[in-house]
């Protein structure tokens, strides 16, 4: 029944888990930090990250073949609540109306420092 979803195009799981699992009419894709595939980076600032992260859910997302429309829920964990405003510009030039469900919360630390993890939910 759940199948796994995995492309070169998106950060490799660096565990036991897997980058996505699609159960058929939903996809559950893990939380995906903003590592750069092809070169292993993380680009500085909140807005980068933010991008970079968003980049990394849609090449799992086409995987599956889906696109960010798809998406009914996201939660969003921050290093630091002070960078919502940013991240949260770049969010909104990334999803459209209706926008999917979401939490945000800030964390003490997020795997390699980064500033930003998303982990989101889609719907065919």
């Amino acid at each position: 029944m759940k199948k796994q979803i995995a492309t070169t195009a998106a950060p490799a799981a660096i565990g036991p888990y897997s980058q996505a699992i699609d159960l058929g009419n939903m996809v559950f894709i893990s939380g995906q930090i903003p590592v750069n595939p092809a070169t292993g980076e993380i680009p500085e600032g909140i807005k980068a990250q933010t991008a970079q992260s968003i980049a990394n859910i849609k090449a799992i997302l086409a995987e599956a073949g889906l696109t960010i429309d798809n998406v009914v829920k996201t939660t969003v964990f921050l290093a630091d609540m002070a960078d919502f405003t940013a991240m949260n510009e770049v969010y909104a030039e990334s999803f459209t109306a209706p926008f999917p469900a979401r939490s945000a919360v800030a964390v003490r630390e997020l795997p390699k420092q980064v500033l930003v993890e998303i982990e989101t939910i889609a719907v065919r």
